[in-house]
């Protein structure tokens, strides 16, 4: 069963790539979306809401992109995740007080707990298990050198 959206999970993902490509320049949004098999405007958004919640810092120039707005160590998974959370999505406007009363609550519960795991785990603890499965050691993590 899967707990987060793919939004939430691609996330992740970009914050993780940049923290790990981001020396010594900024992340090109089109080089993270082709190591994320995206189109590059699919992420757009994302990053934006990362940067507005100052996860990422936007660099702007020849050389721009995005880089980490602090060390990896001081960002926890939870926070990327709440930062591009669809808050407007989680309840429906014509709900049942059933769903309402009942149902909403236990799932705010199982999410407080969820994101408090989330909490324990950092953008470093990430980057360094994919340092351990060598994830990002093949030919596609080559820099892209296009203008």
């Amino acid at each position: 069963m899967i707990l987060l959206c793919r939004r939430s999970m691609l996330a992740l993902a970009a914050v993780a790539d940049i923290a790990l490509y981001a020396r010594p320049h900024p992340v090109a949004a089109k080089a993270l979306a082709g190591r994320l098999d995206l189109p590059p405007r699919h992420l757009e958004t994302l990053l934006q809401a990362l940067v507005r919640a100052e996860i990422l810092k936007g660099v702007r120039g020849p050389r721009g992109g995005y880089e980490l707005a602090r060390e990896r160590r001081r960002i926890s998974a939870a926070e990327v995740v709440r930062a591009v959370m669809d808050v407007d999505g989680v309840a429906a406007k014509s709900e049942s007080r059933f769903v309402a009363d009942v149902i909403n609550p236990v799932v705010r519960r199982a999410a407080g707990a969820f994101l408090g795991e989330l909490e324990l785990v950092t953008i470093d603890d990430i980057c360094r298990q994919a340092g351990e499965e060598k994830i990002f050691h093949d030919a596609s993590a080559k820099p892209d050198f296009t203008i």
